[in-house]
């Protein structure tokens, strides 16, 4: 499960009109003035959003990267049919559920691919999907896995790889915000998001790697409302004439958020500001460790 990506400008629209109906989004109850919301920033951001997918190619590698990955785990699963669910594009929920039916497969196991829970991201996906199987599926679910230490292994290798002398470099994980009422209202994303940067920190002071600073900071803020701080732009102000690494730490697939946003956005900011080098490391991806580690989860 994940939360889909667009391919084209017509399933970008797709995408940001099921994202903002959200109700784990956009928390109004009432359905009609949140779909009144949600057309009307999907209109004022359509296009300003497209040029972004523009910059990567016209499409978020979200979806061929999962092909990838369920094709590797079809190979290794041999008692599963793997398949994926996107909470805002196609594949959705509904297909999904209509494609078991014909394979006549009732017992399901939903992965989220998301490590730490949110309930804007994991929350948002296994309740869509439980209320289109309306009872008829017995369901188990997989909520968070960031304390899984193959998954920490796979993130610590990256970083490692990345760097030639790590204690030249400044250590951000950049992890998507979330506006702070969210977190008011009890979501645990951001104590998970610390306790995981934790682990990787222990895991990285075994093999003896150092970098000059490790931090958190959070992406994606949009909207005049107070968000999780302190956001990448002011973290990256720090680091002028210094080295930055970047680790997407909620991210396990690279999507438009990484590939465009960390990668083209955040650049260039990170040049203005006049940062020495500035680095992005990639999501775990389809990597072979992945296929091991989802295994091992189930």
């Amino acid at each position: 499960m994940n939360m889909g990506g667009s391919r084209n400008k017509d399933e970008l629209k797709e995408f940001l009109t099921n994202m903002f109906n959200d109700k784990n989004i956009i928390n109004i109850k009432n359905d009609k003035c949140r779909s009144m919301l949600a057309n009307f920033i999907v209109k004022t951001r359509l296009n300003n959003a497209w040029l972004g997918y523009k910059a990567i190619g016209g499409a978020s590698p979200l979806h061929s990267i999962t092909n990838k990955l369920i094709v590797k785990l079809t190979l290794k699963l041999k008692d599963y049919k793997v398949l994926s669910v996107m909470r805002y594009t196609k594949p959705n929920a509904q297909q999904c559920i209509d494609k078991l039916k014909k394979l006549n497969i009732q017992k399901v196991t939903l992965l989220s691919l998301y490590a730490q829970y949110s309930t804007t991201t994991t929350k948002s996906s296994i309740e869509e999907f439980m209320h289109l199987s309306n009872g008829k599926l017995n369901i188990t679910t997989i909520n968070n896995f960031y304390k899984n230490d193959r998954l920490n292994k796979i993130i610590c290798d990256e970083i490692i790889k990345r760097t030639n002398n790590a204690s030249d470099f400044n250590l951000i994980f950049s992890a998507h915000g979330l506006p702070q009422s969210v977190i008011n209202r009890g979501d645990p994303y951001r104590i998970q998001i610390q306790e995981h940067i934790e682990l990787i920190k222990d895991k990285l002071k075994k093999t003896n790697t150092k970098f000059e600073t490790i931090s958190l900071a959070y992406q994606s803020k949009v909207g005049p409302a107070a968000w999780l701080t302190p956001s990448l732009n002011d973290a990256l102000i720090k680091y002028k004439n210094k080295k930055v690494l970047i680790y997407p730490i909620s991210f396990i697939i690279d999507n438009s958020e990484t590939i465009y946003e960390l990668c083209v956005e955040y650049k260039l900011v990170a040049k203005k500001i006049g940062l020495k080098e500035y680095k992005v490391c990639s999501c775990p991806n389809d990597k072979d460790e992945v296929v091991d580690m989802i295994r091992n989860l189930l």
